[in-house]
């Protein structure tokens, strides 16, 4: 066995790029080598600026020999036919085998392949993968033909056993293998030899080489957060920057610096931006006064003089990203105070969509929406309707103009500037959410509405004008759209019935649609089939996020057969209930004898040709068990049928858990397709009965068992 180190050094490698990069060097090494023959234990790949490196520990010496049977063509075959064998297998006529098969003899290759050293097999795969990196993008340099995302310096191939370690020859566009990298490029950039990983990992670190990505993030976070504790703050946490800042540097050194007076009374999020997207600088904050008043820069370097110049330099730069902002801050307020009109304005000239019309169109929709829908959640109509119209004006800010990422949070902002109440400057923050799957959830019933309205809007206009989500593809969102409505609707407990609200919405939506050329010809029914393809895909939605809360697509089908199936709290509150039963040795054993007493009674009416719903009489029970279950039902019917009409679903799970012993029992004693004609028919009605009442809870044909 030996040990592989490959490193391919280079001109920096953007750090957005590096954690895949160092995934497809892995796969596309280890997949290359054991298609070739050889195993290997374990794999590990690492990236800096300026390398990936990949260490294979455990490789095969050789691959194995094999040996391939290639069935040919019939010994009475035209020639041709047995040519072009002879040309896949690589072999001749007097190599072949002949043996006998079911219709006649026929001819065998047997290709023996000797097994290889490693060393040949590696150059082979290592310069396939350098040929045929996925780099999302390349360049060329020079004279030569390779691609690379910088330009390529040197490839390190190291095998190492124990007579010593050898260099893997081969060379890639005139860049020939060897056993040689170099340090950090300003503090160590001589060259120097390595013999294996652990000498390769360790003489880096003397050259001021980090290898290992985590450490790098492990050491910029303490770092940070040892400077800023003894200036009295916080560092901000930003996971998403602490992995490109660690692709950025080899050696990381953070540095702290104070954000001048002039800007602290900008937004912390505007100044946390600002310093993130533009100079990739971690937010220090204030925790007495909750505003950012410093930031942390990782150096690339050791600096002799404590960073002093450093940090001169980046304060200026600095200064000069925040007097922007502080420039868009100030003319935004301009506005925001004089009640956002200009920006309200402004919106009748963007486009929302083509066929859907402008932005400020929808907008007024959104208003109008959010007022019916605000007595659902118990929001103020009123508030609710102000707060939709002025929810998207930090659209046209200069601020969001510049740091898009901050709309939502700069209306709130805005609107407290405005002297607008405090649920309207929280809708105007909220109404985006939630946008993923783990951001939160508005509670604040004023933004609870104006979000529904905006996420409705949406889905309800592309239904509209037909612009729906096929396969993998959904340009506009909207399945995370129907997500975000379905989070809004279970997380405040909202009761309203969908498919009113989209009947109601899409018949606005569509002489509108028709007005700007969205829709040209409406066919009869189309909101109506709109509505029940929107309440589908709502559905479909549901039916995974439900999957990860540990509820089976079927129990949901079982529940979505019942009525007011629009009302997704009641939809899961009951399937919920099903789910829980269904999970107890009661519920299973009751499903089993629902389901039977369906099947007897399926099978009886097809052949009879007549339904057996006539209501089953307990004079003509013959057996104890006959009328215990007459008795069982009796009790069931008389206590789920107030708990359904009260939506108390555990206590209609708990009448139909007292039917599972009676049912059972039946079954064990009684034969339902007796002899006498009274009797069948009687029995078979009182199977009836248990597949009603089941079907008052849910549609026990869509279960699974």
């Amino acid at each position: 066995m030996a040990d592989l180190l490959i490193e391919l050094f280079s001109e920096e490698i953007p750090a957005r790029m590096q954690a895949r990069a160092r995934e497809d060097l892995k796969t596309l090494v280890t997949n290359g080598l054991v298609e070739a023959g050889l195993t290997y234990a374990g794999a590990g790949a690492h990236s800096t600026p300026r390398r990936l490196a990949l260490a294979i520990e455990g490789l095969s010496a050789h691959s194995a020999a094999t040996v391939e049977e290639r069935k040919g063509p019939a010994t009475t075959a035209p020639d041709a036919a047995l040519e072009g064998f002879l040309r896949s297998t690589g072999l001749s006529k007097d190599q072949l085998e002949i043996r006998d098969d079911k219709k006649g003899q026929v001819y065998f290759a047997v290709i023996k392949k000797p097994g290889r050293p490693a060393a040949p097999i590696i150059a082979e795969v290592l310069e396939h993968t350098i040929r045929n990196f996925p780099w999302p993008k390349s360049m060329r340099w020079g004279s030569g033909n390779l691609r690379w995302v910088r330009p390529l310096h040197s490839i390190l191939c190291l095998l190492t056993d124990e007579a010593g370690a050898e260099v893997v020859p081969l060379s890639v566009d005139g860049i020939a293998s060897g056993n040689t990298t170099a340090g950090h490029r300003f503090l160590a950039p001589a060259r120097f030899s390595v013999t294996s990983f652990d000498d390769y990992t360790a003489k880096l670190k003397r050259a001021f080489v980090m290898l290992d990505s985590a450490e790098r993030e492990a050491t910029i976070w303490q770092g940070a957060q040892n400077l800023a504790f003894a200036a009295g703050m916080d560092v901000v946490e930003d996971r998403a920057l602490l992995a490109e800042v660690a692709g950025l540097v080899e050696h990381p050194v953070p540095l702290m610096g104070r954000i001048d007076e002039a800007f602290l009374g900008l937004p912390p999020e505007v100044l946390q931006t600002s310093m993130r997207e533009h100079q990739k600088f971690f937010s220090a904050r204030n925790p007495k006064t909750g505003r950012i008043e410093g930031f942390i820069t990782v150096a690339n370097t050791q600096p002799s003089d404590h960073g002093a110049v450093i940090l001169k330099g980046n304060q200026k730069v600095l200064t000069a990203r925040l007097s922007d902002a502080r420039f868009f801050w100030e003319n935004d307020l301009r506005v925001a105070k004089a009640g956002m009109g200009e920006w309200l304005d402004a919106l009748d000239s963007v486009t929302f969509h083509n066929k859907l019309g402008s932005q400020k169109a929808r907008i007024d929709r959104i208003a109008a929406l959010a007022r019916e829908i605000a007595p659902m959640v118990g929001a103020d109509a009123d508030i609710a309707e102000q707060a939709a119209k002025v929810a998207k004006a930090d659209l046209r800010s200069a601020m969001v103009g510049e740091f898009p990422e901050l709309q939502g949070l700069m209306g709130m902002y805005y609107a407290r500037e405005a002297g607008l109440p405090e649920a309207v400057a929280l809708a105007a923050r909220d109404h985006w959410r939630p946008k993923g799957e783990s951001d939160s959830v508005p509670t604040d019933p004023v933004s609870v509405a104006v979000a529904l309205a905006d996420k409705i809007d949406t889905l309800t206009g592309f239904w509209a004008i037909d612009e729906k989500p096929t396969g993998s593809k959904d340009p506009f969102a909207l399945r995370r759209a129907a997500l975000g409505v379905i989070r809004l609707v279970l997380g405040n407990g909202v009761r309203v019935g969908l498919l009113n609200i989209f009947g109601k919405h899409i018949s606005i939506l569509i002489p509108m649609a028709k007005a700007v050329g969205g829709v040209e010809n409406i066919p009869e029914g189309k909101t109506a089939k709109d509505d029940a393809d929107l309440l589908a895909f709502f559905h479909d939605r549901l039916k995974v996020f439900l999957k990860d809360q540990g509820i089976r697509p079927d129990i949901i089908e079982a529940c979505l057969a019942m009525p007011n199936n629009d009302d997704l709290t009641l939809l899961v509150k009951r399937a919920e209930a099903l789910a829980a039963f269904l999970k107890t040795d009661d519920g299973t054993n009751l499903l089993q004898g629902a389901k039977r007493a369906a099947n007897i009674l399926a099978q009886a009416e097809a052949k009879d040709g007549v339904e057996y719903s006539f209501g089953a009489d307990i004079k003509f029970a013959e057996t104890d068990s006959e009328r215990a279950l007459f008795a069982a039902l009796d009790a069931a019917d008389a206590k789920i049928a107030p708990a359904m009409a009260g939506e108390d679903f555990a206590a209609a799970m708990s009448a139909m858990a007292a039917l599972r012993a009676p049912i059972d029992a039946f079954f064990t004693d009684v034969q339902v397709n007796a002899d006498s004609e009274i009797l069948r028919r009687n029995r078979l009605n009182l199977l009836h009965r248990i597949r009603a009442l089941c079907a008052g809870v849910a549609d026990f044909s869509k279960l699974e068992g």
